[in-house]
């Protein structure tokens, strides 16, 4: 009990240790400058402490007449006199100016509560350090909202203790105050305009990066559609050519398959590119304007159908969920399916695959499976060592991944102990 209120302790102080600064810290040589401007302000309210006196009340009208002081008994005056708490109170006015970029509220604070305790011996200089101090806390600060609640405690406070007190200033202190008060304005303008600029950047650097995004998420549906549609297309044209002098008849038949797989192909581009042009015109599959429904697990009867056609041997077991999958999980699931025959297909030709999707509770699991094809049978003379990803780039996976990801989805993968190929994926199809 009694480590957890110490450690709860520690916590709270080290909260109130952290640098409240907005943005970056200050560098050095600023923290070096904001030094010296507050023993050079420390320097100057001692001297005309020294000049005018440590007590203030010849200086300060309080509203009523000052009651006469009583002489000075002889002898009183030969021993030195400890030093007065004014001259503290003067240096805990300006001292913490030090820190006015670091911990602008705390040093505003610090400030307001020095000068309140020297009220009856203020001098211009404590009305300096005071308006220096507001200024860093509403110009430093990250505590907006508690900046400027302070500076209004600040000014009822002030406007309550000093009420009846009148500082005695300097004549020449009238245009230095105007000149202040210009050159702090200019400074928030200042600052002001250079906040502006930094959410401008940040929003222009927001707007990078979420077109970078698109871009990338564009071309990894580009790389699926493109990728299985011209893989199958490829394979067929083959087939139809080393029979078109046998057998007539099949060749006919396998450029028909390559004629619907270019219109499947089309379709689906049809369907990318009205993600980025969702009104643009020629939408629908022959150009009439008409959307093209997004694949998903429901295509997945068309998808085999197609891969079949090119000579891989493909079983299927699809349970789908009892509700409708949100659209991009359905459209992840039948790119995990995609991608997967896919590489088998152009890598294991002649072998066999499995597609399993069933339901675990909350999840969708999806499993593809292939036997491995014969050595140097792969699309394009690729070695039939089981799908492509490990003798290619792999590029499909990582967009599978990064997909996956997106739904709170993993992704395995890798070769199974028959010289196949194995992926699995997970992924949640209830909305939450």
């Amino acid at each position: 009990m009694h480590a957890g209120t110490a450690s709860g302790w520690r916590g709270r102080l080290r909260g109130l240790l952290r640098p409240e600064q907005a943005g970056e810290p200050p560098s050095g040589r600023a923290f070096a400058a904001d030094v010296l401007f507050a023993l050079a302000v420390t320097a100057v309210a001692l001297l005309v402490m020294a000049r005018t006196g440590t007590d203030q009340a010849q200086r300060v009208d309080f509203g009523g007449p000052i009651a006469p002081v009583a002489p000075v008994p002889p002898g009183f005056g030969d021993h030195p006199d400890p030093v007065h708490p004014s001259w503290t109170l003067t240096v805990l006015t300006t001292l913490p100016l030090a820190f006015r970029r670091r911990y602008p509220l705390g040093t505003f604070w610090a400030v307001l509560v020095a000068a309140w305790a020297l009220r009856h011996g203020m001098t211009w200089v404590t009305v300096l350090a005071c308006l220096v101090a507001g200024f860093s806390a509403i110009a430093h600060s990250r505590y907006r909202v508690h900046a400027v609640a302070s500076l209004g405690i600040a000014a009822v406070l002030a406007g309550v203790g000093y009420r009846g007190t009148a500082v005695s200033l300097p004549d020449w202190s009238a245009p230095f105050f105007v000149l202040l008060a210009a050159g702090v304005l200019a400074m928030a303008l200042r600052s002001w305009r250079s906040r502006l600029a930094e959410i401008e950047r940040e929003q222009r650097e927001a707007t990078r990066r979420a077109v970078e995004v698109e871009r990338a998420r564009i071309a990894a549906e580009l790389h699926d559609v493109v990728t299985h549609n011209v893989s199958v297309m490829v394979i067929q044209t083959g087939a139809a050519r080393k029979v078109v002098d046998a057998d007539p008849e099949l060749s006919k038949k396998a450029m028909l398959d390559v004629e619907a797989s270019g219109r499947a192909a089309m379709a689906e581009l049809r369907h990318v590119m009205g993600l980025l042009a969702p009104s643009g015109d020629g939408d629908g599959e022959d150009g009439g304007g008409v959307p093209v429904p997004q694949p998903g697990l429901d295509r997945l009867g068309p998808l085999i159908d197609r891969v079949r056609a090119t000579g891989l041997r493909v079983t299927a077991d699809i349970e789908p969920p009892p509700g409708p999958l949100p659209p991009g999980v359905d459209l992840t699931a039948y790119r995990v399916v995609q991608e997967a025959l896919t590489n088998a297909m152009k890598h294991a030709p002649g072998a066999s695959a499995a597609v399993a999707v069933r339901r675990d509770g909350d999840d969708l699991r999806i499993e593809v499976t292939d036997t491995g094809g014969p050595p140097g049978g792969g699309l394009g003379g690729a070695a039939g060592t089981g799908t492509g990803v490990r003798t290619g780039g792999g590029r499909g996976l990582i967009n599978l991944r990064e997909r996956l990801a997106v739904y709170g989805g993993t992704l395995e993968s890798g070769r199974t102990l028959g010289g196949g190929f194995r992926v699995a994926a997970t992924i949640p199809w209830r909305t939450p």
